[in-house]
């Protein structure tokens, strides 16, 4: 796990070559090949993103053309294809070059058999986004979620990208019904994680959603209830990430 200023990157070496889940953004590609020469003194062979999101995809561009594979769900060339507005950033993201397209596509999931390991692409239902993967090495016993798991942070669903706070919880779920003690989690963002931490994560977002329906079953406007400070008692553990409380509820 290589852990830089995007989301996290997972990296496999062996006999076949590199092969990285991941890869920042662009100015950092030179930094990820030398890091990824430091394990093993060979060309990155495949690409596998876990979504779209440009720090975790700004990269494709850059090792695509020197010969990468890329690897994605449907939904990540659609969106990488073209421009993406994001309410929460007011922001537009315009489309990526089509060198950072992925070339290798799939609906439900790919499996590669690759230095002598098992690595199973599977699309996960909307989440953080509507392209997200879980890349599970299953030899070594890795599951990198991408950014349906932020370690000891909010999650994100990102509406706007096809993202669903339901999602983040079927998710997270999914994974804790195939992870043991010895699994390592690799997040889209934070430290590595363990089963332990994922289960912290996906009791606070069923929390979270609890809260939130209650609130809606009551009637009550969501001002009044975002005003009303709901989960003040849990941001002093999970408020050091890319999103607020205020922002989480809204979402939710």
């Amino acid at each position: 796990m290589l852990i830089g200023q995007g989301g996290n990157i997972a990296v496999s070496t062996g006999s076949d070559g590199p092969i990285i889940v991941d890869d920042q953004f662009a100015p950092l590609v030179p930094k990820i090949i030398a890091a990824v020469k430091a394990l093993q003194d060979a060309p990155i062979r495949f690409v596998i993103n876990t979504h779209h999101h440009f720090d975790h995809t700004g990269g494709n561009e850059a090792l695509g053309g020197s010969g990468a594979l890329i690897v994605a769900h449907d939904n990540v060339r659609t969106r990488l294809s073209t421009d993406q507005f994001s309410k929460l950033m007011n922001r537009t993201m315009p489309a990526s070059p089509e060198a950072a397209w992925p070339v290798v596509t799939f609906d439900d999931g790919v499996t590669l058999h690759w230095n002598d390991e098992i690595i199973r692409v599977e699309h996960v239902a909307p989440s953080h986004t509507d392209g997200d993967s879980h890349i599970w090495f299953e030899k070594a016993n890795v599951v990198h979620m991408g950014d349906t798991l932020v370690n000891g942070a909010w999650a994100f669903p990102d509406i706007d990208g096809g993202g669903s706070f339901p999602g983040l919880i079927q998710s997270a779920a999914g994974v804790l019904a195939r992870a043991n003690d010895q699994t390592k989690i690799i997040p889209g963002h934070g430290p590595l994680a363990s089963r332990g931490d994922l289960q912290k994560f996906h009791d606070m977002l069923v929390d979270v959603q609890g809260r939130v329906q209650k609130n809606i079953q009551s009637g009550a406007t969501m001002e009044a209830f975002i005003a009303s400070k709901p989960l003040a008692d849990l941001e002093a553990e999970w408020n050091d990430g890319f999103l607020k409380s205020e922002q989480v509820l809204t979402l939710a």
